[in-house]
């Protein structure tokens, strides 16, 4: 059974699981976001904030209540519109559908705060779809239309959760490493 619930400062266990999912999550693709347990915790403590949103999904493995998965949650515009920053699941858990109730969750959090989108961005900085390494000055929204992905890019997770590609940042990490934007609408 799946609980998702707030994760609150006093719970240093669990943000210091949380912590090392973020470092194992990211590992393969994303070596730069938190390459190591302090950059995990440092990231967790910011996401903490009374101003944020930080929810964790517990299950009970072996007798243990663990964290096996994480969102967070960052207002703008005035609070009509939450960044989704970060989504990491357990590398064992994945493809369980942890994920997908961490952003389901996510929703119903921001649409009681009153948003109206969520964005996101979802970087490319290892070839993994047709919009890496191309000039994305040239043609855009035609590269943007035709992407495919080459390597389990996360785009397509979220666009089964009903996200669209609202924009890209061409080389957001480096020449040919852009960040695909994506966003929804929570609230009519």
């Amino acid at each position: 059974m799946l609980d998702i619930t707030d994760l609150k400062l006093d719970q240093s266990s669990y943000i210091e699981q949380a912590a090392a999912i973020l470092v194992r999550a990211f590992r393969e693709h994303w070596l730069d976001a938190w390459p190591n347990i302090e950059d995990a915790l440092e990231e967790m403590h910011e996401m903490l904030a009374e101003d944020r949103i930080c929810r964790i999904a517990l299950q009970e493995i072996n007798g243990e209540t663990r964290v096996v998965g994480w969102i967070g949650g960052i207002s703008g515009y005035d609070g009509l519109v939450w960044e989704l920053h970060p989504l990491a699941v357990d590398p064992d858990f994945q493809g369980q559908g942890i994920g997908r109730a961490l952003v389901l969750d996510f929703e119903e959090q921001v649409r009681q705060r009153g948003a109206l989108t969520i964005q996101l961005g979802s970087d490319d900085q290892d070839s993994m779809t047709t919009l890496a390494n191309t000039d994305l000055y040239e043609n855009l929204w035609e590269k943007i239309a035709n992407i495919r992905n080459l390597k389990g890019h996360p785009y397509e997770f979220y666009q089964k959760l009903g996200f669209s590609i609202i924009g890209v940042i061409p080389d957001a990490n480096g020449i040919g490493k852009p960040d695909i934007l994506m966003g929804k609408r929570v609230r009519h």
